[in-house]
């Protein structure tokens, strides 16, 4: 399954809703072919005033990709959703190969060349979200984030650095 995997630095994109791109972070990607999505907290000063740094922030299989109005690029959601935000496991722990190439290397995100090793580790981090529900207009399919952690609007700063 082609997966997208990429860096987080802030919390709200996606939305409690599983929306992709809600503030328009990650622009251009969204328009990629993949079949799903992992988003892992990145290890900068951001991410970790969040409590994102080195863990599983989220995964969305099964995308349907659309325009909204008054919103630049494309919205995605997905057959299944599941938003960790800042209580996700520890993305070291669950795909080590896949952890040290994207942390060692500074990657900011990948979606071909993985060997089988980190294939594999995706398939693992994937099958978290396999019986997830649907992203939806109403709420995500599974929120498990803690109160501690609740998903705020990007502040300026935070979007700026967002990859468009």
């Amino acid at each position: 399954m082609r997966t997208l995997i990429y860096k987080r630095t802030h919390t709200g994109d996606p939305d409690k809703k599983g929306r992709f791109g809600i503030h328009d972070c990650m622009r251009s990607v969204r328009t990629w072919g993949f079949e799903a999505v992992i988003g892992v907290g990145g290890i900068s000063a951001e991410p970790e005033s969040h409590g994102l740094a080195r863990k599983v922030n989220w995964i969305g299989i099964g995308p349907h990709k659309r325009a909204e109005a008054g919103k630049p690029g494309l919205i995605v959601t997905f057959d299944h959703f599941l938003l960790f935000e800042c209580d996700g496991p520890s993305f070291p722990e669950l795909a080590p190969k896949l952890a040290n190439r994207m942390y060692s290397k500074n990657v900011r995100k990948v979606m071909n060349s993985l060997d089988r090793g980190e294939v594999g580790e995706v398939g693992n981090i994937l099958a978290l979200a396999k019986d997830a529900p649907p992203s939806s207009a109403g709420g995500a399919g599974r929120v498990t984030t803690s109160k501690k952690c609740v998903p705020r609007t990007p502040s300026a700063k935070a979007i700026k650095g967002c990859s468009r």
